[in-house]
């Protein structure tokens, strides 16, 4: 593989960052993973505007988005394959051994991993952990994945692909790396921005494209859903058949089903929507 890194393509190993940039000591860093077909990479204008939203977030130098776009475009000629994870990752740069951040500048990685599309369905757990909405990185796609980490583990442990969690006041919030929608007697639902969420590419598509409202909903919800979906970048739209113990027969259901199709469909028609 070839991997950009900061200005230019890299050999693997030779794709190298110093072991004080502050992305690794401290987790002080942006991200995006965009879902690519055949060298083509999907809603790259929606990740790069995320991307600098996530930055200015974060504190960081503003992103040039014409280079991260001209990386990102190098990385898929120079990596050849069918279906991948284009992974573009920002962060504070070389700096000291604490959290104050150094003035050698950002650095920035883009690579290429290939993938395989998900399946049609899987099954989810809920954890005992919480999303804090009232925090300074709500809302904001960092490399602090730590909690992610523990959060995903616990849902392998238990024969499920995603954790999904509450926030600090029991409201349902997203999945590790994923939004979360409910279908209730008929009404596609998904959590609000303000529950603290990811302001997910594909969940904003799915919003729009398949006529889900935002509610704020008890994490409960879950139990008597009568259908559960996942969207993220690499999932598109991905039915839940199970919830811990709870199975829902059928899935996808109808609505699920539906959002699927027009997903695929509008998705085909607009690699850049």
């Amino acid at each position: 593989m070839r991997i950009w890194v900061d200005g230019g393509l890299r050999d693997t190993a030779d794709a190298t960052v110093s072991v004080f940039d502050h992305g690794l000591t401290v987790g002080d860093g942006v991200f995006e993973t965009l879902k690519a077909v055949n060298g083509t990479a999907f809603a790259t204008s929606r990740h790069l505007r995320r991307l600098a939203r996530s930055a200015r977030g974060l504190g960081l130098p503003e992103p040039d988005l014409d280079e991260v776009a001209a990386a990102c475009a190098a990385v898929l000629d120079a990596n050849p394959v069918p279906f991948g994870r284009l992974r573009i990752t920002y962060t504070g740069g070389p700096s000291p051994l604490g959290s104050d951040r150094g003035d050698a500048g950002a650095t920035l990685v883009v690579a290429l991993a290939e993938s395989t599309p998900r399946a049609d369905t899987t099954a989810v757990v809920t954890v005992p952990w919480t999303r804090n909405e009232r925090g300074a990185l709500a809302g904001l796609k960092t490399t602090s994945y730590g909690e992610n980490v523990v959060a995903l583990a616990r849902a392998h442990e238990h024969g499920a692909s995603e954790a999904l969690l509450a926030n600090t006041v029991g409201r349902l919030c997203e999945g590790t790396g994923s939004n979360v929608f409910v279908v209730l007697g008929g009404r596609l639902l998904t959590p609000p921005l303000e529950s603290g969420c990811l302001a997910g590419i594909t969940r904003a598509l799915v919003a729009d494209w398949a006529g889900a409202e935002e509610a704020d909903l008890p994490f409960d919800v879950l139990a008597e859903a009568d259908e559960v979906f996942l969207t993220s970048s690499l999932r598109d739209v991905q039915a839940v058949h199970r919830v811990d113990d709870r199975e829902l027969p059928g899935a996808p259901g109808p609505v699920t089903a539906k959002a699927m199709r027009v997903f695929a469909e509008r998705a085909a028609e607009q690699v850049d929507p």
